[in-house]
């Protein structure tokens, strides 16, 4: 039974991590701070979701606290980046000339 575990723990290890990876290579692609933080947000919250689901399938008596790390993980994560993305708009950080719909600028009445 133990090495069924390992072998799933190790399967979504290997996807956590990937998810990971492909995570940085989006912020390095991205042409914008708006892209990035969206490639990035949510490339590293499934990315480190997928790990700790992996490393509680290797070590159950752990699994509680990874549970809490993960629904932390999920409150936070989100909400930083749209803080982020909020304070690079109000500052005045430029878009992309690709950026075709802005719904923010549609909501808040701007017309560029």
């Amino acid at each position: 039974m133990q090495t069924l575990l390992d072998i799933i723990g190790g399967i979504l290890l290997v996807s956590g991590t990937t998810f990971l990876m492909l995570g940085g290579l989006g912020l390095v692609r991205m042409p914008d701070i708006f892209n990035r933080i969206q490639a990035g947000t949510k490339a590293t919250t499934l990315g480190t979701l997928l790990t700790l689901a992996g490393i509680g399938f290797m070590h159950p008596e752990w699994s509680v606290k990874l549970l809490l790390i993960g629904l932390f993980l999920l409150f936070t994560n989100p909400l930083s980046s749209h803080v982020l993305a909020r304070s690079a708009e109000r500052s005045g950080v430029d878009k992309t000339p690709k950026t075709r719909i802005d719904a923010f600028a549609e909501d808040h009445g701007d017309p560029s």
